[in-house]
């Protein structure tokens, strides 16, 4: 599926010095990131939001149809740009041969214009608004508690719950999808908060098919954020899904942990990362988006030690692995024109990892994976090494005869050496092996 970038982080705008400027600010990026293999980009919610304690990010949407072309909540540009900034950021990026994604945040709403008494249980809120743009106002029949459904999901921070089962919203929410898809571009959908609402509603979204590009049958991508144990994951997906051609993904958060633990805590075993109890190692790798940190996460419990491992990790397995823009850009990760960073791990991931995996040997402290291939990508030889010393050992591969380059590697004693082509015999058979505390990615040389 290629390799998404996450193009923004928590209060991004003001921390790099470029607030109302955040869209073209990745724009001047985007021909870079279309270079080093990327295939998408997601951006941070683009409606007008609340606004309530200064600049937001938009997680607290007050008009959806408002992307910086109307005066209100204090501004008439988003904290990110103006509208035309944001359409040359997406034409931007179709140009240089990726999609872009856009953040839906459709649990809830905020920045309300007036208080008001709901009805069903006589209590007063926020609900009453009438945005700017003329669209979708909303009264308190809009929101929980209400005469449509009997149970409401998890409350978001206190703001009221739009009610999907309301018929007005629904259509309004089903329109707001295809304005954002067929009328400003995106390709894609990722869905903020998915555990407050029915999975129904976003199986209604992506069912849906779309008019893009001269097509009529434009089917989007989505991924929904349920930040929770596989299981729980793995029965919205399959609720989800269950009526659906166009299945939503869901971001990979167990394997998320599992991957700060190889980076932060010592000891960790490899023989974890083979176990059930991710979605990649409970056979649903296909709808499952694998990432180290995003927007959230680095907030609360940031990997702090060797995280390139993690990301060498995501980027050679299945799953569509998402690479956070702080990471690549601000903390040095990319390591441009090295064979060490994160940009060689995306040139591997687009021509090479593909096809199933197989995990070819694993203990404590050495994993060796091998990915079989398919008619775009070669396949290639992943060597994970958790000890302190140069590991490996001789594994049976599916490539007789074959020599294998180190494309892509990295360790923490530069001055251990550096890994060595290897060759296959007859049957198959090589060893590999991977620096101290490190990886190596080889890969069958071409015929």
């Amino acid at each position: 599926m290629g390799v998404m970038m996450q193009a923004f982080y928590w209060d991004c705008p003001r921390l790099e010095n470029k607030e109302f400027e955040w869209w073209n600010f990745i724009n001047e990026k985007t021909a870079e990131l279309s270079k080093a293999g990327f295939s998408a980009l997601w951006l941070p919610p683009a409606c007008k939001a609340a606004n309530l304690g200064g600049l937001s990010m938009g997680y607290d949407p007050y008009d959806y149809y408002d992307l910086g072309d109307i005066n209100q909540k204090g501004s008439v540009p988003t904290w990110f740009g103006t509208r035309n900034d944001l359409e040359k950021l997406i034409k931007a990026i179709h140009q240089n041969g990726m999609q872009v994604y856009a953040d839906m945040v459709l649990n809830h709403t905020s920045g309300a214009d007036e208080e008001e008494v709901n009805l069903f249980d006589g209590q007063k809120r926020w609900t009453k608004y009438d945005p700017g743009s003329g669209k979708f106002s909303r009264d308190w029949s809009c929101y929980h508690p209400s005469y449509f459904e009997r149970w409401d999901g998890e409350v978001f921070e206190g703001m009221p719950d739009l009610c999907h089962h309301n018929p007005y919203v629904y259509s309004e929410l089903m329109e707001y999808a295809r304005w954002v898809i067929e009328d400003i571009g995106f390709d894609g959908l990722r869905y903020d908060f998915v555990k407050g609402y029915g999975g129904w509603m976003i199986s209604a979204i992506l069912d849906r098919l779309y008019k893009k590009n001269g097509e009529t049958n434009f089917s989007p991508f989505g991924v929904g954020e349920y930040w929770d144990s596989d299981g729980n994951i793995s029965e919205w997906l399959r609720e989800t899904n269950v009526f659906t051609d166009n299945p939503v993904a869901a971001f990979d958060f167990p394997l998320r942990g599992r991957l700060k633990s190889l980076c932060d805590s010592y000891g960790f075993s490899l023989q974890t990362l083979t176990q059930a109890g991710t979605l990649l190692t409970d056979g649903t790798a296909s709808c499952a988006v694998t990432f180290v940190e995003n927007h959230d996460i680095i907030r609360q419990d940031p990997i702090v030690s060797d995280k390139i491992l993690a990301y060498a990790y995501i980027l050679t397995h299945e799953g569509y692995p998402c690479v956070f823009w702080q990471d690549y850009f601000n903390y040095g990760l990319a390591r441009t024109g090295s064979k060490n960073g994160i940009e060689a791990l995306v040139a591997i991931h687009e021509l090479y990892a593909g096809g199933k995996t197989a995990i070819l040997y694993c203990d404590n402290d050495l994993y060796i994976m091998q990915r079989h291939g398919n008619a775009q990508q070669k396949g290639l030889v992943f060597v994970l090494n958790n000890s302190g010393r140069w590991n490996g050992r001789q594994v049976n591969t599916q490539w007789a005869q074959t020599k294998f380059i180190p494309e892509a590697f990295c360790g923490n004693d530069d001055a251990a050496g550096l890994p060595i082509a290897k060759w296959s015999d007859g049957y198959g058979n090589a060893d590999f092996w991977a620096p101290p505390r490190g990886y190596v990615v080889y890969v069958p040389a071409a015929d």
